[in-house]
């Protein structure tokens, strides 16, 4: 079983192992990119999704042999009897690197028994990366991270939108909730790279995040930076959040800077 100080070497594993992935991927992304569907739902997996999700594993069973591991594209691997999960998603934003548009992310988390005790994001265009082990904060390039209290500002809080790829058009909660977001915020983004998102909501960039029937790849992650950040996650009724099981369907949630929480979930909770 791994240790607390255990957890700064995973940390130290899968920084690097993400940081190589990106690498490869930037070189990727300026030749001649393979791309395909996967599934009917207008998803798609590049050659790079593949490369790097080859490498990420090579590095994580390497050094964590007896682990499970739950990855993007290859599934379940490793250990299922193990009390110790990675998640890998080795390309956040795959359908923004279909277009040509530089807004991707390589993540990886530790899970123990399914709850988070450590998280990588990587952001390959600008270099950089932002880590957490529970209850030891989260850091970025400056350092350690805090996101600031929200304080109100005109035309309302800036918020990221964040989907599963099982959500059809026209699922009725789905469309009621992006409406009245926004009626409600300054500004929504819906960035297709929600690994992203959660690094924006730990640095304060935005101020908060809505979730709905979101995947589970590309949350355990984010979310423990978000959490050792200082931001506050909750369930849509407004009950503490944790992504155990990492099985099963979609995950609907409020995540915010404090102060806000308790707006975006009445607002949720008005949405017919």
């Amino acid at each position: 079983m791994l240790q607390e100080t255990d957890l700064e070497h995973a940390r130290r594993i899968a920084v690097e192992a993400a940081e190589a992935a990106g690498r490869l991927i930037v070189v990727g992304t300026r030749g001649t990119i393979e791309i395909n569907a996967k599934g009917d739902d207008g998803d798609v997996v590049t050659d790079l999704d593949l490369a790097a999700e080859k490498l990420l594993l090579e590095r994580v069973l390497t050094a964590f042999p007896g682990h499970a591991v739950i990855a993007e594209e290859s599934g379940e691997l490793g250990d299922a009897e193990s009390e110790w999960t990675w998640v890998i998603d080795p390309l956040d934003g795959t359908n923004n690197v279909a277009i040509g548009l530089p807004l991707y992310a390589v993540g990886l988390a530790l899970c123990r028994h399914g709850r988070p005790e450590l998280g990588v994001v990587h952001e390959p265009v600008t270099g950089r990366t932002w880590s957490a082990v529970r209850g030891r904060g989260a850091i970025g390039p400056g350092g350690p991270l805090s996101a600031p209290p929200h304080r109100p500002a005109g035309g309302g809080p800036v918020l990221a939108w964040i989907q599963g790829y099982g959500v059809r058009r026209g699922d009725a909660v789905a469309c009621a909730l992006k409406a009245g977001l926004d009626r409600r915020a300054r500004r929504v983004l819906r960035l297709w790279a929600p690994l992203l998102a959660w690094v924006m909501l730990a640095r304060g960039d935005i101020d908060g995040i809505v979730g709905y029937q979101t995947g589970i790849v590309d949350l355990p992650g984010g979310l423990l930076i978000a959490q050792e950040a200082g931001a506050v996650v909750s369930a849509f009724d407004g009950t503490p959040f944790d992504c155990a099981p990492l099985t099963g369907g979609g995950r609907d949630f409020v995540a915010s800077r404090a102060g806000l929480q308790e707006e975006l979930l009445a607002a949720v909770r008005r949405t017919p």
